[in-house]
Order: C-alpha cells, then sequence, then structure tokens
C-alpha cells in the first residue's frame, strides 16, 4: 500500500487520545503502517541500567501511532488535507486535495 505521509511531513491527530494535536513526524513503518510523531503518543518506559544508560531509570519516548489517525498538514492554509498524486512536468507529485499546490 502506498502510503501518503513521509518523514519529515507535519501531521494532525485526527483520531484518538491525542485528537487536535499536531507534530512532525520523525519516522514512518511501512510493514505496520505507523509513524512516530514528535511530542505525540509520549509513553513512560522503565529501562534497566546499561553500558549506555549507567543510571537506568524511567524515560520518556514517543509511541508510534496509526497512519491512519494521522492528516498531512496543507502548507499553504494550515488545515488538515488529504492527499493525491499527479504528474506535472513529467515528475509524479503529491497534491494537497483542498488547495490543489504541490507538497
Amino acid at each position: 500500500m502506498k502510503l501518503k505521509i513521509k518523514t519529515g511531513d507535519t501531521v494532525k491527530v485526527i483520531a484518538g487520545d491525542h485528537k487536535g494535536s499536531e507534530g512532525k513526524v520523525l519516522q514512518v513503518d511501512r510493514e505496520k503502517n505507523k509513524a512516530i510523531v514528535e511530542g505525540i503518543n509520549v509513553v513512560s518506559k522503565h529501562e534497566k541500567p546499561s553500558a549506555k544508560n549507567p543510571q537506568g531509570g524511567i524515560i520518556k519516548k514517543e509511541a508510534p501511532i496509526q497512519i491512519s489517525n494521522l492528516a498531512l498538514i496543507d502548507p499553504k492554509s494550515g488545515e488538515a488535507t488529504r492527499v493525491g498524486y499527479e504528474v506535472r512536468d513529467g515528475k509524479k507529485v503529491r497534491v494537497s486535495k483542498k488547495s490543489n499546490e504541490v507538497i
């Protein structure tokens, strides 16, 4: 399945506990259809002391969120929009359905 959200995009959460929140996509997992978004779905993780983290303790990190719960934010209007694809100048580009602008 073709994913319409890529790393570096600004997205808005449209469903779930964090509905209405916005953030930047840090990572996308294509196999699981999930994305990690900066500052959204932050969980506390208990870590044992190790060579990398000798202190151990509780750390906060972002957990993956389902891509179907995310909507891309249109750079022009700042609103959530759907994404389509068009061929412009011989290249396939992502296009905002609201403003019909290249993303």
